[in-house]
């Protein structure tokens, strides 16, 4: 098993041979001892240890290690805007929101990237799921640049927060204080490292209201003061990919109507507060689909009526009339095997993708009978106020298996089969890479997205000094 060291004496001792601490930078001294053993100990360190100096610590050497191996935090913004221009085209992007066992799933992402030669792929994680994940970005973020260093990625890492939403009662009751809420995200989110933000305010679209600009008027509004925070927290030289949002996920479709109407307020509106600001490069729309699939009583998931239609008329009207690279696709990993081909033939510009991937880990032949029924048993204990009238078993097991993913975290990280588990991820990627047509993009990333200037931040005081001791 990986060590978690209990304090910065035991931290610096994992460098022994691989690394050291120079001042406020790392020093690797041995590359592939480094990738192969070293960072899988400091992702463990900063997820499972009880020291909150060395947990601070581990976290700083992972993020200067990602500097110094090139598997640096960037914004997928660039290639993005190349879209918008037209100058590539025909591929998905894969946005994959990594729940479970963060650091070797993602080692696995990066593992057959490099193999598929892919170039955008984007890890992700809903502000939701950093609740019932027990992942807070300070620790997601580090965790997805230490799987890809372990990976020997090289070459940008786009690591973005999803669905940063609004929730529509606590703003009806309190709209500066939901408001704040999204604002300290944010803030989080950019200080973690990430680079690519969703902002999602598309629960607060009124439908009762006679126009769409009146329907999308509070989306857009609140949506443009969150873009315009997010263009004063971006670290110099970098712009950050904002991702806006005009219909809830498993409501009604999305329209053209309801796209300009959003996108028309949202540049009003950003530059009545930064003029000339850089907007939105991407808009996600609602096409039929629901997050982490209908559950049927028998435990199966209901086929849904994806509406192809709405990513490629959507897209289209985004790329020529408003610059965006067109729409996202939510809710997507349950979908049929069949239907992901078609994603990049609609220029469905990026592709979310979750409740899949946890899925094929809980329900794997490798996962622990035992540890499975010790789980649905703590589901029936501790999450019974989330079943629904009419639900089966099967369906509130279902709908509710992700709430136990933080509280059995350690136990995931730590099963004996997961190597099984990840193998058959590994599959299941390479097959979505090669249906998204992302296989054999890597030289875009060269083009559009190099691996540009490094992103330093002084090192923690207790571990600089427990260095120079040393």
């Amino acid at each position: 098993m990986p060590t978690v060291a209990a304090s910065i004496a035991e931290l610096l001792g994992l460098l022994d041979g691989t690394a050291r601490i120079d001042g406020d930078r790392v020093v690797v001294t041995d590359e592939a001892a480094f990738r192969a053993r070293t960072i899988e100990d400091l992702a463990w360190t900063q997820t499972f240890s009880e020291d909150e100096a060395t947990v601070e610590a581990a976290r700083w050497i992972i993020w200067e290690a990602s500097q110094a191996l090139g598997a640096r935090s960037a914004s997928i913004q660039d290639l993005y805007a190349a879209r918008a221009r037209g100058e590539v085209s025909g591929f998905t992007v894969p946005a994959i929101n990594v729940r479970m066992d963060t650091f070797d799933t993602v080692k696995k992402i990066f593992e057959t990237a490099k193999e598929k030669a892919v170039g955008p792929v984007i890890l992700e994680l809903a502000r939701s799921e950093q609740t019932y994940t027990w992942q807070r970005v300070f620790e997601y973020a580090p965790n997805c640049l230490a799987g890809a260093i372990a990976a020997g990625w090289v070459g940008p890492v786009f690591i973005q927060g999803d669905h940063y939403q609004f929730n529509a009662k606590k703003f009806a009751a309190d709209p500066e204080k939901m408001t704040e809420e999204i604002r300290r995200a944010c803030r989080d989110a950019v200080a973690a490292g990430y680079l690519n933000i969703d902002i999602d305010s598309s629960t607060l679209v009124d439908l009762s209201h006679p126009t769409t600009d009146e329907q999308q008027r509070v989306n857009y509004t609140v949506a443009a003061e969150i873009a315009a925070l997010i263009r004063d927290l971006e670290p110099e030289g970098v712009t950050i990919s904002i991702g806006g949002e005009i219909g809830e996920v498993g409501k009604d479709n999305s329209t053209v109507e309801d796209l300009r109407a959003y996108l028309d307020g949202f540049r009003r509106e950003l530059d009545a507060r930064k003029p000339g600001a850089i907007g939105v490069s991407k808009i996600s729309v609602q096409t039929g689909t629901s997050h982490g699939g209908v559950p049927l009583p028998d435990g199966g998931v209901a086929e849904v009526k994806l509406d192809f239609s709405v990513l490629r008329d959507l897209g289209e009207v985004g790329r020529a009339e408003y610059g965006i690279a067109g729409a996202v696709q939510h809710g997507a990993s349950t979908l049929p095997d069949s239907l992901f081909h078609l994603f990049p033939t609609v220029e469905a510009a990026e592709i979310h993708l979750a409740t899949g991937f946890q899925n094929a880990v809980y329900d794997h032949p490798a996962f622990p009978a035992d540890l499975h029924a010790e789980i649905e048993a703590w589901l029936v204990e501790n999450a019974a106020d989330e079943r629904k009238p009419g639900q089966t078993d099967s369906q509130f097991l279902y709908t509710t298996r992700k709430k136990a993913i933080g509280p059995f975290k350690r136990r995931t990280w730590s099963l004996t089969t997961k190597g099984e588990i990840l193998a058959s991820q590994a599959v299941k990627l390479a097959f979505l890479f090669d249906q998204l047509k992302v296989t054999g993009t890597a030289d875009l990333l060269a083009r559009y997205v190099p691996n540009g200037p490094e992103w330093h931040r002084p090192a923690p005081a207790a571990l600089k000094a427990a260095a120079e001791a040393s």
